[in-house]
């Protein structure tokens, strides 16, 4: 096989569609990334955990505002008593329906700021689920663009070893041929013979492999893989330097900010339980209208405000440990920064490292195919003059066929790589790679939600 005759194979390996010639309408790796960020089960379980994330800031809220009862009684009940007032002296004995209605209205003045405490305790738990959200929706970005490069890698090794099969099929033809002759010997047949069964079992590891790959394409994606067009790096989005990455990893990264605003709602939860330990002021204001309350009392009505003041002395210890608690989480919440911080640094170097080298190994996988080639045709030339035996040949053949599949696997990781930096640096979204995709905004919920004062239906009707 000539050096020109694998080029035009090897671009199937990532430079053209998979299945035969590019068609006009290939799917794309932005078209696969646009359909698992609007589809993905797992993402859209996480926007509705944010969703329901938001509802802690209105819960949080209430505490401002005022609280209202409605009461209402109604019984029936037999009195006897006896009075000595005087003009009323007697015995007064019956019975009666009482009844009654009433409004109580009351409302917190000062309660140790634990309401204010709690409305941005929710607030920064809010951000930290947005966040979160972040983490996911970069995962499954990540993971769409590795399984479509996945599939373009083992659909094109299948398609190497298939080729790989029919040479070792012409090859056995050829070896009986001149067996038959006398010019080979029967030891020549039989090494054709395994190379050709060895191939096929190559072939077919293959194949079960692309099948595997296109059963996670359809859970990550959506639907099945048809006519792929070619996935290229994405290093115009990157970084141009490792410490520039690194930096702007520590930065953005959204474990590392989530992890920031964890800090938050720990430090904030230390304040609200501070404020169990403060004094707490309240308003009440009731109306009651009541009948037939007592035999000789038929209509009775009565209004009234209150204000109150509780100061609490001692209630038991708990609210100390409680306290003294949520420090320590504080605590711990501020040392899993750290710990963020040094794996998200990690990860971008170990990202970097791979991109750097996913570079060198294309570059080396196409010198290395290049030589292959070379080599085989020489010893197929120096074979047919008798200076090479068939198994020659043969271990030509299989160098070339491992170079190609070394070639297919340095180029799927090369495009996986600048993923993978761009994942780890936290800026992999539709946003910075321009899909053409409306990005999900979960600040619309939370404004849509934040000053219900009522209602139990959701945004979207439920």
């Amino acid at each position: 096989m000539g050096v020109g005759r694998f080029h035009g194979v090897a671009a199937a390996v990532l430079l053209v569609a998979v299945a035969g010639p590019a068609p006009a309408l290939a799917d794309t790796i932005e078209a696969a990334l646009v359909r698992a960020y609007q589809n993905n089960p797992q993402l859209n379980a996480q926007r509705a955990q944010v969703r329901s994330i938001d509802e802690n800031v209105p819960q949080a809220l209430a505490g401002y505002r005022p609280k209202a009862a409605f009461t209402a009684t109604a019984g029936y009940q037999y009195s006897d008593t006896y009075s000595v007032a005087p003009g009323f002296g007697g015995e007064i004995h019956g019975t009666d329906p009482p009844r009654s209605a009433g409004v109580t209205v009351t409302q917190t003045l000062y309660n140790g700021n634990q309401t204010a405490n709690k409305t941005r305790a929710a607030e920064s738990q809010v951000s930290g689920a947005r966040e979160a959200l972040r983490v996911l929706e970069q995962t499954v970005l990540l993971s769409a663009a590795t399984i479509y490069m996945d599939y373009l890698r083992d659909a094109a090794i299948v398609e190497v070893q298939r080729n790989n099969t029919k040479v070792l099929e012409a090859t056995l033809d050829q070896t009986r041929g001149r067996w038959e002759y006398g010019e080979l010997t029967r030891t020549d047949v039989a090494e054709a013979e395994a190379q050709l069964a060895a191939g096929k079992t190559q072939q077919l590891t293959a194949e079960a492999n692309l099948t595997t790959t296109r059963s996670n394409f359809r859970r990550i994606i959506g639907d099945e893989p048809k006519q792929l067009a070619p996935g290229a790096p994405i290093d115009r989005f990157l970084p141009a330097t490792l410490p520039s990455a690194v930096a702007l990893g520590l930065a953005q990264n959204p474990n590392v900010t989530a992890s920031m605003f964890g800090i938050d709602v720990n430090y904030l939860q230390v304040k609200v339980n501070e404020g169990a330990l403060l004094p707490t002021v309240t308003l009440q204001a009731a109306v009651q209208q009541g009948y037939e309350q007592q035999l000789i009392l038929y209509r009775t009505f009565g209004a009234a405000a209150t204000a109150q003041l509780s100061v609490p002395v001692y209630q038991g210890g708990a609210e100390y440990s409680l306290i003294r608690q949520s420090k320590e989480t504080l605590a711990q919440q501020r040392y899993n920064l750290d710990v963020v911080r040094d794996q998200t640094r990690a990860n971008v170097v170990t990202a970097w490292g791979q991109l750097v080298a996913g570079k060198a190994q294309v570059v080396s996988a196409q010198s290395q195919v290049t030589a292959s080639e070379i080599a085989l045709d020489g010893v197929r030339d120096e074979a047919r003059a008798g200076q090479r035996i068939t198994l020659d040949v043969l271990n030509a053949q299989q160098a070339l066929v491992n170079a190609r599949v070394a070639l297919v696997t340095a180029q799927h990781d090369r495009v996986v790589a600048s993923y993978a930096v761009l994942n780890a640096v936290g800026r992999l979204s539709p946003q910075v790679l321009k899909l053409p995709t409306a990005a999900y905004d979960p600040s619309v919920h939370y404004q849509q939600v934040r000053d219900n004062w009522y209602g139990t239906k959701t945004p979207d009707g439920r």
